[in-house]
């Protein structure tokens, strides 16, 4: 006899192929209906464990009750009129409240040196702060690094380097756009190297008083969750203040608490010049900004920056709601104590399974990258893909990631309890057994 639900799934699935278009990927091929803190349920009832969290968007968890309460009420309210005709008082106080959270990362002063323009997606968020950084410096050249991210549109795909699927024969791209080595140990790719390959572009091809930003996530996400040194970050500061050069720093995946602190760059301990943040800004409703530097921000002239849906009220009361949750339940907290869980599991699993290569990462924001043998490090791709389905079977949802995608990372929400983090670890555990 039929499963009814199992139709349904199946009946979902195959409209899916017949009207989406291929290039949409899919990981995993199950239907939600619910979602609530770390679990995801399917049409067929089945419970999940969610390590992905919407790709690193759902930091607090589905659908926080605070969240949904202040959506609500926006709703209730009004859900738009741009915000460049009729300004409304949400947008105002999200930016003056993400202008404080950056100011207050570093010793930049007091309240006001800090200016935020709100957006729909990260990609927007990057091709604004490149306008921006631009606009102020008035030169045109942007430096990015292989293994970046930083999106699907044009300037994006321009900007990425994280993997040749993305990019495709989407050509051509963005002029302008130069990239060199992140520093990825564990690749042979030492801070050293890549400092010396940044000199080198400046003393060959691109001099240096060209550079009008540096863009950098400080934990890549895509290409294989890999944290720039700290001493990396520090020079990467010390260089654009010697040049005159904007550093751009892409929170988008590694803000709002996945690295332990609310920005990645705060365990640097440098000063930001444009921030980008998005995904768990607004715990999923489409949302992101551009924070920084007052006389930056203001470089551009009078409708150089906007758009119709940017700063959308319903995901401004969102994020305000996100914000209040991060002040009153101690999310920071939560995820330093969810790493150092998730950290010791991670590592005690490379303990006895051989193709763990490398455990890396800061705070909840780890990964394992899986090799055919750890002394020629030959990625292994094909037991990441294993893995994520043979998690996924046993009711543990995980995402690969990096350039030969042969990294298994770690997504969940941070405010997870220590006893689901600890399932999560068992299944996956269990599974790379059974896999290798």
């Amino acid at each position: 006899m039929t499963n009814t639900t199992t139709t349904r799934t199946a009946d979902v699935l195959a409209r899916r192929q017949l009207n989406v278009p291929r290039a949409v990927s899919l990981a995993h091929p199950i239907v939600p209906v619910r979602a609530e803190g770390a679990r995801i349920w399917d049409l067929e009832g089945r419970e999940y464990l969610d390590f992905t969290g919407g790709i690193g968007v759902m930091n607090i968890g589905h659908t926080h009750p605070r969240v949904v309460a202040a959506a609500k009420a926006q709703i209730d309210a009004f859900t738009h009129t741009c915000f460049q005709v009729a300004t409304y008082e949400v947008y105002v106080r999200l930016a003056e409240r993400l202008n404080a959270l950056v100011a207050a990362s570093g010793p930049l002063g007091p309240l006001g040196t800090m200016k935020t323009m709100l957006v729909t997606t990260g990609a927007e968020a990057v091709e604004n702060a490149v306008k921006i950084a631009r606009a102020h410096t008035n030169r045109q050249a942007i430096v990015a690094f292989s293994g970046g991210f930083h999106g699907r549109t044009l300037l994006g795909l321009s900007l990425t380097a994280s993997n040749q699927a993305y990019k495709q024969n989407f050509g051509p791209f963005a002029s302008e756009v130069y990239h060199v080595p992140f520093p990825y140990e564990y690749r042979g790719w030492t801070t050293g190297k890549c400092l010396q390959a940044l000199d080198e572009l400046f003393h060959t091809r691109l001099p240096a008083d060209r550079v009008a930003a540096i863009l950098i996530e400080p934990v890549q996400g895509e290409g294989g969750f890999v944290p720039a040194p700290l001493e990396f970050m520090r020079a990467l500061r010390r260089i654009a203040d010697e040049h005159g050069i904007v550093l751009i720093l892409d929170e988008i995946q590694s803000g709002f608490g996945r690295t332990g602190k609310m920005f990645a760059y705060e365990h640097a301990g440098i000063e930001p010049d444009l921030v980008l943040t998005a995904k768990s800004l607004a715990a999923g409703f489409p949302l992101a900004g551009v924070i920084g530097r007052r006389a930056m921000m203001d470089a551009p002239l009078a409708a150089g920056l906007g758009g119709t849906y940017a700063g959308n009220p319903v995901a401004c009361a969102a994020a305000l709601a996100v914000l209040d949750v991060f002040e009153t339940e101690d999310v920071l907290g939560r995820a330093t104590r969810l790493g150092e869980q998730l950290r010791a599991g991670l590592e005690k699993m490379a303990e006895h399974h051989p193709c763990i290569g490398d455990v890396r990462g800061i705070g909840p924001m780890l990964a394992i990258e899986l090799v055919r043998d750890r002394a020629t490090r030959e990625p292994n791709a094909a037991l990441a893909a294993a893995v994520v389905t043979g998690t996924r079977s046993r009711g543990l949802l995980l995402l690969s990631c990096g350039p030969d995608k042969n990294v298994i990372r770690v997504l969940v929400p941070v405010t997870v309890s220590p006893e689901d983090a600890a399932k999560g670890l068992e299944i996956l555990d269990e599974v790379m057994g059974a896999a290798s």
